[in-house]
């Protein structure tokens, strides 16, 4: 029975992709709890979208592809902000609008720079060919990430919860605001080549989602949703593995399942349990 656990580790690339894939559990269910409370969930997804054309760029110029896709991650939001604050437009209209607009622009400026960019890995990913140096990366944005909720968690807190009270007590919104934003960004390109753009959602918002049925505070959600994250992971990899399926959309899959089985046994909002 224990070969069943032993045996994908014997190989070299399912090392790195089931490290891989743990840390992007815990970083996006971290993250990703942010968003689900303050209702933003769609951001995860337009800024996912938006880092396309800094990618292309990046990779035309030959620098460092990450690079490219952090500055195109701020600049939507920027732009986001910018409309919502200078119009009557919702956020989520202005963030649908600007998701298909980088999109396009990004899928565009492949055409006319003639770019070997590899679209299909930029949308679905493929986890299983990230290296040592791909892990050491992901490790290195997590460390950072976490380090920085931590230590600045009361703000995070009260700006989450209260943006008008953080601001009326002096707490530089807009500073918080650009953080949280920057680590939401990291968080997504520290995910693409495991799953993608398309995919990067699921876990940024479902390992969030299914702790949010279990605790009531912030930090025990994020805390919980890191330990589903990390298994919903893990057992994507191995259903990846033994079924011979894509990882990425065997990884989703499993936080989406996971999601369902708390969905009705949650102790206090179970559908099957709640009185």
């Amino acid at each position: 029975m224990i070969h069943i656990i032993t045996d994908p580790l014997s190989f070299g690339f399912m090392q790195n992709a089931i490290a891989v894939a743990i840390l992007l559990g815990i970083l996006c269910s971290v993250v990703g709890s942010f968003l689900i409370v303050q209702q933003m969930g769609l951001l995860g997804d337009a800024i996912a979208h938006a880092v396309l054309p800094g990618l292309v760029i990046a990779f035309h110029l030959g620098i460092d592809i990450f690079v490219g896709a952090l500055f195109s991650g701020m600049l939507s939001t920027l732009v986001i902000a910018g409309i919502q604050s200078q119009s009557r437009i919702k956020v989520d209209a202005a963030m649908a609008l600007v998701f298909s607009g980088f999109l396009s622009l990004g899928i565009l400026l492949i055409t006319v720079l003639r770019s070997r960019l590899d679209l299909h890995g930029f949308l679905f990913g493929d986890i299983l060919a990230v290296t040592h140096e791909d892990v050491m990366r992901t490790l290195g944005i997590t460390l950072f990430v976490l380090i920085l909720v931590k230590l600045f968690y009361k703000e995070l807190l009260f700006y989450t919860f209260n943006p008008l009270g953080a601001r009326a007590i002096g707490l530089p919104v807009r500073w918080i605001h650009f953080g949280l934003i920057s680590a939401i960004t990291l968080t997504i390109i520290a995910s693409l080549q495991a799953v993608g753009v398309i995919l990067v959602v699921s876990l940024l918002i479902g390992p969030g989602i299914s702790a949010y049925l279990w605790v009531k505070e912030l930090h025990h959600m994020m805390i919980l949703g890191a330990i589903f994250g990390a298994f919903s992971s893990i057992i994507g990899m191995y259903l990846s593995y033994y079924w011979d399926v894509p990882s990425g959309a065997a990884i989703a899959l499993s936080t989406i399942a996971l999601f369902l089985i708390t969905l009705f046994l949650s102790p206090t909002q179970g559908i099957l349990t709640r009185r």
